[in-house]
């Protein structure tokens, strides 16, 4: 096998772009089926150990994995290429849907495939969730974590970092005192190792230097300089810079607190944008969300839609200005993601032959798989009990078709692609039907 070109990544983070429904979870599972098990660019040990990474960065965690495979790639340019082509496709279609959304109002045939794609997406979901459960969840002890994981957030609704950072100092503790919980497994371990020399990753990967603190200091600075450059832009050419000023700190701020992915940080965007700022009103925050649900790219794409209502709102029902504020959203939202890849992945790689700190982060993955567990019942109760949590109110119909899309990708293999066209034709049907 030889390295794939450039060209040949670039189409299909591009394709990735335009396909990545199902949040982080299905992002990740569609990631791992083509580059660990179709085209075996990257190991999977290798893409597990960049995973957990970025699960305990705070952002959309799919969009940093794909930085960080595309600059293992193909260095800099490539992980700018995977990280920018992950995001822009979903900016465009979301920069489209607020124009039709604040010029037509609520356009019922729009929603209409949006309501049936949802259950479509509650099924890859469960998909993922058993795929990276296979993965991560490698003996008794994984499992605990998973299940302790999930009580922490969907009983006592413990912060996600706060789970994260749990989890951390509980396995390393046990590593210290109990180390044989952590052994390996022998010949078989030995043997994945030796079976996954033929990946691309392994053979081909751009080879970075060693760690120097000024190579970081200099990432660091141009990443302040870019945090920078569009407040000149804006204090010069576009009105009232305050506005500007408090939105793109305002974003900044909510870039760098979300751990635990787009749901963890959606309450205190919702709270500050409505009830501090009202830049728009509650329910189209409710409205944004059904937009970044349905729409490919990460769910903190919703951020960029309450910027594009800000802007939109703000200077008078204006759609340029609300698109300057989506797209200024979008920068300051993803900039932090770009900075956490290219200044900490040369540190990560460099710990990937440690065989203690891959066992403490395989802990992280384990309870990982608890939060998407409590994820995907969090959306699944959306889904089918739209109007509260009771027999009566449960939406029949939102529910088979969940089955029904589970068992036609997972029984009988059916596309994620080909089956999202077949639920979105699905909504419509349900919707004429009903009117």
């Amino acid at each position: 096998m030889q390295k794939p070109s450039f060209r040949e990544a670039f189409k299909f983070w591009t394709k990735l772009g335009f396909i990545s429904f199902g949040g982080p979870a299905g992002q990740i599972a569609i990631m791992h089926e083509f580059l660990v098990d179709k085209k075996k660019w990257i190991s999977d040990s290798r893409f597990l150990h960049a995973l957990n990474y970025c699960m305990i960065l705070p952002g959309p965690e799919a969009q940093q994995l794909a930085t960080y495979i595309g600059w293992l790639l193909h260095g800099f340019w490539g992980g700018i290429a995977a990280g920018v082509m992950f995001v822009l496709p979903s900016m465009f279609i979301l920069t489209g849907l607020s124009v039709l959304y604040v010029t037509f109002g609520n356009i019922p045939w729009i929603y209409a495939m949006f309501a049936g794609l949802k259950p479509a997406v509650i099924a890859i979901v469960i998909l993922a969730l058993i795929k990276i459960g296979k993965k991560s969840l490698v003996s008794y002890y994984h499992y605990v974590i998973a299940a302790l994981a999930f009580v922490c957030i969907f009983f006592f609704n413990i912060p996600f970092p706060l789970i994260i950072i749990g989890v951390l100092v509980l396995a390393a503790l046990l590593k210290q005192w109990f180390p044989a919980l952590f052994a390996g497994k022998g010949g078989k371990a030995d043997t994945k190792e030796v079976d996954e020399t033929g990946y691309i990753i392994n053979r081909y990967a751009v080879v970075q230097g060693s760690f120097s603190w000024l190579h970081f200091a200099k990432q660091l600075l141009a990443g302040m300089a870019l945090w920078c450059v569009p407040f000149i832009f804006l204090y010069f050419f576009v009105p009232d810079f305050a506005f500007w000023q408090n939105l793109s700190v305002f974003f900044t701020k909510a870039a760098l607190v979300t751990f635990g992915g787009a749901y963890a940080v959606l309450p205190y965007v919702a709270q500050v944008s409505v009830e501090k700022f009202n830049w728009l009103s509650k329910y189209q925050m409710i409205d944004g969300l059904a937009l970044g649900e349905t729409t490919p790219g990460p769910l903190i794409m919703v951020l960029a839609f309450v910027g594009f209502m800000a802007g939109h709102n703000h200077f008078f029902n204006s759609a340029w200005y609300g698109t300057l504020g989506l797209v200024l959203t979008t920068y300051y939202t993803f900039l932090p993601c770009f900075l956490f890849i290219f200044m900490g992945a040369p540190v990560i790689e460099r710990t990937r032959g440690n065989n203690s700190i891959k066992q403490v982060l395989s802990f992280v993955t384990a309870a990982v798989v608890g939060v998407v567990l409590n994820l995907t019942i969090y959306l699944a109760g959306a889904v089918i009990f739209p109007a509260g949590v009771s027999l009566a109110q449960l939406d029949y119909i939102m529910l088979a078709w969940i089955i029904i899309s589970f068992i036609a990708m997972y029984r009988f293999k059916i596309g994620m692609i080909p089956w999202i066209g077949v639920s979105a034709l699905f909504g419509l049907v349900h919707y004429y039907l009903l009117h």
